[in-house]
């Protein structure tokens, strides 16, 4: 059975072609345009329709390359279902190397949007419309935010039998149920019932090379599970943990960390000294539970309350 062809924002795609479609979104001040760059692969067989999103925060740039790697091995000929690829949402943030839109709001922060709203809720607005409307699945990409590091992991709402079974396919190191932000993208989707991923990995503004390779395989696997693609695979298998803690700095001062991402630590383990420029008045932070490095600050400079080693619970 050959499905039929879409449209979106006025443009028609047909069964097995591949469409890069330009949406408008908002003019500079310059009257520059602004438009959101899709790519619509567009399958020969009906089956699910998975969008990819990335640059939600416009300085978190690995999974752009992510989507840009996934598009080179999918042949839209030899695809069942629609994948619909955005590589970067907020274009406002990219262009200028910044989490945030020009009024310093957080994109993550303003779904599901208005379309009269601000900047930001305008622009979430149209994402939902355009782009999660058509679909039946969705995985967004981040990195930690600037100064921190991330251990590739997926955030889902794992009590979500769909939601749970793609976190799996997805096969990160660790995978995490995670409760939802208000105005975050996933709280938008996850109240329309669309299974949604959020896959972490790497930092801001920097390209880490197996984060990028762990997000591409995670996509592929979760389109094979969906029987979208149809090419063996290695699978792979995730930890799953339920809650994480944050350590955060006792006293101000210059942090030496003794951990790496992905290590596994014991309760009360030192995870790193804490001291003043010439080593003295020094303090150790030791973890408070076992489990998995999933997180730190990249910035040795700390002030007391600093968040600085992100832990999952085991």
């Amino acid at each position: 059975m050959i499905q039929t062809e879409i449209e979106i924002v006025g443009e028609t795609i047909a069964p097995g072609e591949r469409c890069e479609i330009e949406i408008p979104v908002a003019r500079l001040i310059t009257h520059t345009l602004l438009s959101l760059p899709v790519t619509v692969l567009h399958g020969i067989e009906p089956g699910p329709k998975l969008w990819l999103s990335a640059a939600i925060h416009g300085d978190e740039i690995n999974g752009v390359e992510i989507i840009r790697q996934v598009l080179e091995q999918v042949n839209p000929k030899q695809l069942r279902g629609t994948l619909i690829a955005v590589p970067v949402v907020n274009l406002f943030g990219f262009l200028e190397q910044s989490r945030y839109l020009p009024d310093r709001r957080d994109l993550n922060r303003c779904f599901p949007g208005s379309a009269e709203g601000s900047l930001a809720s305008r622009l979430a607005d149209l994402f939902m419309r355009e782009i999660v409307n058509r679909c039946t699945h969705g995985i967004d990409l981040h990195t930690a935010s600037d100064h921190r590091t991330n251990f590739p992991q997926i955030r889902a709402n794992l009590l979500d039998q769909e939601t749970y079974a793609c976190a799996k396919a997805f096969g990160a190191p660790v995978m995490i149920h995670a409760t939802t932000r208000d105005g975050s993208l996933r709280q938008a989707v996850a109240k329309k019932g669309i299974p949604i991923l959020l896959y972490e990995g790497g930092e801001a503004l920097r390209f880490d090379a197996d984060a990028i390779q762990v997000g591409k395989q995670g996509i592929l696997r979760v389109m094979n599970r969906l029987e979208m693609l149809a090419f063996p695979i290695t699978p792979a298998t995730s930890v799953e943990v339920q809650t994480t803690k944050w350590v955060r700095a006792s006293r101000g001062g210059i942090l030496r960390l003794q951990v790496q991402l992905g290590e596994f630590v014991t309760k009360k383990q030192v995870l790193g000294i804490i001291a003043n420029a010439f080593g003295n008045e020094r303090i150790t932070i030791k973890s408070p539970l076992n489990g998995i490095i999933i997180g730190h600050t990249q910035n040795p400079l700390v002030n007391q309350g600093d968040g600085i080693i992100h832990i999952a619970a085991l």
